[in-house]
C-alpha cells in the first residue's frame, strides 16, 4: 500500500527499521527540488494565494464531475428522444467521453509541466464548456457523441492539470489537506448530479444538463485569467508526439473494449483486434520513451515504489466504486422500481460520506509520518462495505441500502487522500503533471475495468 514520503522534522531521530530507504532518499531530494522549483515559479509570475487557486479548481472539477454523474441518469430520456434503444449507440454518449479523457490525460499532464498549469487549464474550460453548448444543441445522436468526445478533451485537461495547481499552491505539509478538499469538491460533484439530472430530466428536458456547465465555465475562465498568474513557459522544452500517439491509441483501445466486451462479446473479432492493437501500443511505448529526449512518460518514475503502489491500488478502488456507481442505478430503477428522483436521492450517502471524511483523512495525512496504515485500513474499510453492498436484495429497506453506501463511502474517503497525496509527493517537482496525469488515468481506467 502507498506510503507518503518521510518528513523528519528537527531534533527527531529517524525510525529505525522503516522500509523503502532508497524511495525516502528520493523523497527528500523531491521535496529540495519542489523549494527550488516553487521560487522559480514565483519569479515566472506566480503569485495567486493557496485558497484562491483552491477555488478555481474547485469550479472546473465540480463542473467536470457533476457532467459525469448526471449523464447516466438521463440516458433513457436521450435515448427516447433520438428513437434508438437504450442499449445501443446511445452508450457512446458516455464511452466516448470516457475514451477520450483516457487518451489525452497522460499527454496533458506532460504538457502542463512543459508550458504552465494555467495555460492548460484555460484550455480546458474553454474546451469543456463549448462541448456543453454542443452537447445541449446535439440535433442527431452521432452529433451528441462527437460532442461529448470534445467535452472529454477538455476534461482530460482539468482533471489532469487540477491536483498538480494544488499541490503546487499549497506547501508539502498542506498536501493532503488540499487533496481532501478536492476529493470534497468531487465528492460534491458526484453527489448532485443523479439528484439534480433526475430532477431536470423529469421536470425540463435532458439538454439543460449540458446547459448548466455554461455559466459555472464562463466564471471559471474569467476567474482564472483574472486571478492567476503564472506565465506560459519560456523554455518548455520537447514534447513527444510518437508516445504521445502510443499512448492515446492503446489507452483509448483498452477502456473502449473493456467497456463493450462484455455487451459485444469478448471473442467478437472487433473486440480482440481493439484489445490486441491497444496492449502492443502501450507495450511498445517503454521501449520507444528509452529512445527518446524528452518522453511522454518518465519511466524512473516506476522506480519509486510508493509511485507504483499507490497507482495500482489507485485503479482498484476505483474499479470498486464506480462498479457500484454503475449498478445500483439499475437495481434501484429496475429491481426495486423506484422513481427516478428517489434513484438519485439514494446514491447520495456514498459521495457525501466521501466529502465529510476524505478532509480529515487528508489532515491526519499530513500529520502523520507514513500514510500506508492510514490508506491500508480506508481500502480495507470500504471493501468491507462492497461485501456488505453485495447482500442487498429485493426486500433490503431503505436504511439497509443507506448505511452499506455510508460504510463504502467512509472507506473510499479515508483512502483516497493519504493515497493521492503519496502518489503526487513521490514524483519529482518538474513531473508532477505527469503524476497528477497517472493519478487521472487511474481513476478512468478503474471505471473501465
Amino acid at each position: 500500500m502507498a506510503q507518503q514520503e518521510i518528513r523528519p522534522q528537527d531534533g527527531q531521530p529517524q525510525m529505525q527499521g522503516e522500509p523503502h530507504l532508497q524511495d525516502q532518499q528520493q523523497n527528500d531530494q523531491n521535496r529540495q527540488q519542489a523549494s527550488n522549483t516553487n521560487k522559480k515559479q514565483q519569479d515566472e509570475g506566480e503569485h495567486a494565494g493557496k485558497w484562491s487557486v483552491f477555488s478555481i479548481v474547485a469550479i472546473g472539477v465540480f463542473m467536470a464531475t457533476l457532467d459525469s454523474s448526471i449523464v447516466n441518469i438521463s440516458l433513457p430520456k436521450i435515448s427516447s428522444d433520438f428513437g434508438v434503444p437504450l442499449n445501443g449507440a446511445v452508450e457512446w454518449v458516455i464511452i466516448a467521453y470516457l475514451v477520450m479523457t483516457a487518451a489525452v490525460l497522460m499527454s496533458a499532464g506532460r504538457l502542463a509541466d512543459m508550458v504552465g498549469r494555467k495555460i492548460i487549464w484555460v484550455f480546458g474550460l474553454i474546451l469543456f464548456t463549448g462541448g456543453s453548448v454542443l452537447c445541449g444543441a446535439s440535433p442527431a445522436l452521432w452529433f451528441l457523441i462527437a460532442a461529448r468526445a470534445f467535452q472529454g478533451l477538455g476534461g482530460a485537461l482539468l482533471f489532469a492539470a487540477s491536483p498538480v495547481m494544488l499541490t503546487t499552491a499549497f506547501p508539502a505539509s498542506e498536501r493532503g489537506r488540499a487533496l481532501g478538499l478536492n476529493a470534497v469538491t468531487v465528492a460534491l460533484g458526484v453527489s448532485v448530479g443523479p439528484t439534480l439530472g433526475g430532477f431536470i430530466t423529469a421536470y425540463f428536458t435532458w439538454r439543460w444538463i449540458f446547459y448548466v456547465n455554461v455559466p459555472l465555465g464562463i466564471i471559471g475562465i474569467f476567474l482564472t485569467l483574472r486571478i492567476l498568474t503564472e506565465k506560459i513557459h519560456r523554455n518548455p522544452g520537447k514534447f513527444d508526439p510518437l508516445g504521445a500517439i502510443l499512448l492515446a491509441v492503446g489507452l483509448a483501445l483498452v477502456s473502449a473494449c473493456l467497456s463493450f466486451g462484455q455487451e459485444i462479446g469478448w471473442a467478437s473479432p472487433i473486440i480482440i483486434i481493439g484489445l490486441v492493437i491497444g496492449v502492443v501500443a502501450l507495450i511498445a511505448l517503454p521501449f520507444v520513451e528509452q529512445r527518446v529526449q524528452a518522453p511522454i512518460i518518465d519511466l524512473s518514475l516506476f522506480k519509486n515504489r510508493v509511485f507504483v503502489s499507490a497507482n495500482l491500488s489507485l485503479v482498484l478502488s476505483f474499479l470498486a466504486l464506480f462498479a457500484v456507481s454503475f449498478i445500483m442505478p439499475f437495481y434501484l430503477e429496475q429491481l426495486r422500481k423506484f422513481p427516478v428522483e428517489i434513484v438519485g436521492l439514494l446514491l447520495t450517502p456514498l459521495p457525501i460520506m466521501i466529502a465529510i471524511v476524505a478532509p480529515i483523512s487528508g489532515r491526519l495525512a499530513d500529520y502523520f509520518r507514513s500514510t500506508r496504515w492510514l490508506a491500508s485500513s480506508g481500502l480495507a474499510i470500504a471493501c468491507i462495505g462492497l461485501v456488505l453492498v453485495s447482500f442487498l436484495n429485493a426486500h433490503s429497506s431503505v436504511i439497509d441500502i443507506i448505511w452499506r453506501l455510508l460504510v463504502t463511502g467512509f472507506g473510499q474517503a479515508l483512502f483516497q487522500s493519504p493515497n493521492n497525496s503519496a502518489l503526487l509527493g513521490s514524483a519529482p517537482p518538474q513531473r508532477r503533471g505527469v503524476a497528477s496525469g497517472f493519478l487521472a488515468t487511474g481513476r478512468v481506467m478503474g471505471q473501465s475495468l
